[in-house]
């Protein structure tokens, strides 16, 4: 699987995104606020198996660059790491995560402190998945 961050993988529908955060489960895993929702696929959907926004607070950074740079770290430890786990657990039951990422941290932190966190997050957003979601559905 390639390690990729397309169009079609980035949340745009404002409808979608509404839903989200108005029915979302949360939880906090420093330095991110994690907000998701899963949705069960029908076979005939060509949906991407995750849809995700990543931002970062105008109040806490207020110079763009600070934001940008934090976004991109994100990003990057997002896109390197979905595909070890998270995305072909969810192709396998046949589950739609949408996801929104965001940074409360209130300093830019170094790549490897994202890269672990980012880790220990989408191992737990499975966990949750699999418990909450998979064991009411099934």
């Amino acid at each position: 699987m390639r390690n990729t961050f397309t169009k079609e993988e980035r949340l745009c529908a404002k409808r979608r995104i509404d839903a989200l955060f108005k029915s979302g489960s949360s939880f906090v895993l420093y330095p991110f606020r994690v907000v998701f929702i899963f949705e069960k696929n029908n076979l005939t959907d060509d949906i991407p198996s995750s849809q995700s926004i990543i931002s970062v607070s105008k109040r806490r950074f207020k110079r763009a660059v600070d934001r940008n740079s934090i976004k991109r770290m994100m990003r990057e430890s997002y896109r390197l790491q979905k595909s070890n786990d998270l995305i072909p657990f969810l192709l396998k039951h046949n589950v739609t995560l949408y996801l929104a990422i965001q940074y409360v941290g209130k300093q830019i932190l170094a790549y490897d402190v994202f890269s672990t966190a980012m880790n220990k997050m989408l191992k737990k957003l499975q966990n949750e998945c699999a418990e909450a979601y998979l064991e009411k559905g099934d």
